[in-house]
């Protein structure tokens, strides 16, 4: 059969338990008493619970070694139970121990006379519990109570104090008493001096805000000369790749393709009776049609008076300049005016063919003319760099802070192929060696910038510092490359605030009050709250011994 344990605090009343037994739904209930017994050291009280429990059909069992509570239980007929796994048992005792025997004296062991005056004398107890127990209600029923025989021979053989007589010390308790009360006195004492010299202790929390402080100043690169921030200048890093950029386009031009005539002249020089030498490439016209020599040649000087003899030079090869059957000649002996020279007149310098000019043939094609060079130009510089770009900034691997503005494109001259009036009979192709470069500042040297311009913007302050230079957020901007140097403005945000020193707060807050030192900590710019808080609420006076004081320090931006 199950059972419900019931466990009875100190507070508790007689109602309040006999509650708790009417809510239980189990027929057998283990009552657990406190360590001091309170309200179950009343015979009334464990009579009147025994009958509620009779009267609602359920069995108590107390369960206590408390050899005083045994007794009453024995008394009342409620069983006893060491704890909740031993068997209960209604305990037979044969007199009753109260207040560990202080002050209680045996009548067995009075002398007769004294033994003959309480022979019959009977306690005021015993009416008033039968007095009481008779009239008791419990759920509207009256509790019949027995007279003090019909306890039966269970019923406890109570000592009573004589009314008269001389009451015996009992000095193993006055023993302990003292013992309690020095050993008190001692904790006392060492409590006291725990409490005010070892306990006091101080935390102060200061919450402080920084202020976003804007940075702007300029920088002239020095590319590899070092930084010197006093100066201005900042050195830098570059990265180049080296590219051939190409496109393919559509030739749209018409010409002339074919052979160029060929054919040979001899100079005549009536101009000086000195010898002429007359270069490869110098241009002969006939016609509107002009020639190149094909090598070089020495006229000699004409002779006699007037130049009666003109000096002939040896037969040279000579080209046409362009294609077509145009440039064609049948006949030999023509006239080949000679540039920078008179072919007329007395004094005349001029070339003669010797050979008709022939080869000369030419058709009409597709050819690659200016403006289809142009117009692949224009779609070649067009070309998007931005992967270009990419792979540039992939080889800063030291943190650098990147320029964007100098990434810089240099293209050298196109190439045509077919080339420029070449016959193209397919897609021509324009191709550019180009250089590609991106420079950057080390993230060090930029930091060094930054702090000098925190820094001047914080002169004159007090109780002021960098808390964060913006250099995880720093750009750079306005790049100017001038004839002479080039400059760039390096822009972000810092973050300045109050420079809590830990160590010169907790040698200026020792011995202080909490609210002198929350007051010097106010006045410092950026500091929002200061809270100290102490060990104990005794304590209000921060400590003198540095050990015991913890400042600390909380930061938010604002």
């Amino acid at each position: 059969m199950n059972k419900d344990v019931i466990y009875i605090d100190v507070e508790d009343d007689v109602t309040a338990i006999i509650g708790k037994i009417k809510a239980s739904k189990e027929k057998i209930i283990a009552l657990v008493p406190p360590k001091r017994a309170g309200i179950l050291q009343s015979a009334v009280n464990l009579r009147l619970l025994d009958r509620m429990a009779s009267t609602s059909h359920k069995h108590l069992v107390l369960i206590t070694n408390n050899q005083a509570l045994v007794a009453l239980s024995a008394a009342a007929g409620i069983p006893v139970a060491k704890n909740l796994q031993s068997k209960p048992e209604l305990a037979e005792v044969s007199a009753l121990s109260i207040d560990d025997d202080d002050d209680i004296i045996d009548g067995a062991s009075l002398p007769v006379g004294e033994l003959a005056k309480t022979a019959d004398t009977e306690t005021d107890s015993d009416s008033s519990v039968e007095a009481a127990l008779g009239s008791l209600n419990i759920d509207d029923q009256t509790v019949a109570t027995s007279s003090k025989a019909s306890l039966g021979a269970a019923a406890v053989k109570q000592s009573v104090r004589p009314k008269t007589g001389i009451k015996v010390p009992n000095f193993s308790s006055f023993r302990k008493k003292l013992f309690l009360g020095i050993t008190g006195g001692v904790l006392l004492i060492a409590f006291l001096v725990w409490a005010n010299i070892f306990a006091p202790a101080a935390t102060i929390v200061i919450s402080a805000k920084t202020v976003s402080t804007p940075v702007s100043t300029i920088a002239t690169l020095s590319g590899a000369t070092p930084t010197d921030v006093s100066k201005g200048k900042v050195q830098t890093v570059s990265q180049q790749l080296k590219k051939d950029l190409s496109v393919k386009f559509t030739a749209t031009g018409t010409g002339q393709v074919g052979t160029k005539a060929t054919g040979q002249v001899q100079f005549q020089n009536c101009k000086s009776d000195q010898a002429i030498s007359i270069p490869a490439g110098t241009e002969l016209s006939n016609s509107g049609k002009t020639y190149v020599t094909a090598a070089t040649v020495v006229v000699p000087g004409g002779t006699g008076f007037a130049c009666s003899a003109a000096g002939v030079s040896a037969a040279v090869g000579i080209t046409a300049t362009d294609v077509g059957a145009g440039f064609n000649k049948a006949t030999t002996g023509d006239t080949f005016s000679v540039s920078g020279y008179s072919s007329t007149g007395t004094f005349y310098f001029k070339a003669v063919s010797t050979t008709t000019m022939t080869g000369g043939d030419s058709r009409e094609v597709t050819v690659v003319s200016d403006l289809d060079i142009q117009k692949a130009t224009d779609a070649l510089n067009a070309l998007s760099t931005d992967d270009v770009k990419k792979q540039l900034t992939s080889q800063f691997t030291n943190g650098e802070v990147i320029i964007p503005d100098s990434f810089t494109i240099e293209r050298a001259a196109v190439v045509s192929s077919p080339a420029l009036k070449e016959e193209a009979t397919a897609q021509a192709t324009l191709t550019s060696a180009t250089t590609f470069t991106l420079t950057a500042i080390p993230k060090a040297d930029v930091g060094l910038f930054l702090k000098e311009s925190l820094n001047k913007q914080l002169s004159g302050t007090t109780n002021q510092r960098i808390y964060n230079t913006g250099i995880d957020d720093v750009k750079i901007i306005g790049y100017n490359k001038g004839a002479d140097a080039t400059t760039v403005n390096i822009t972000t945000t810092g973050q300045v605030g109050p420079d809590i020193d830990a160590a010169a707060i907790e040698e200026q807050a020792k011995g202080k009050k909490a609210g002198e030192v929350r007051a010097q900590l106010l006045a410092i710019t950026g500091v929002e709250d200061v809270v100290v808080n102490f060990s104990f609420p005794w304590v209000t006076t921060i400590p003198s011994d540095l050990n015991k004081i913890d400042v600390q320090f909380k930061l938010t931006d604002d």
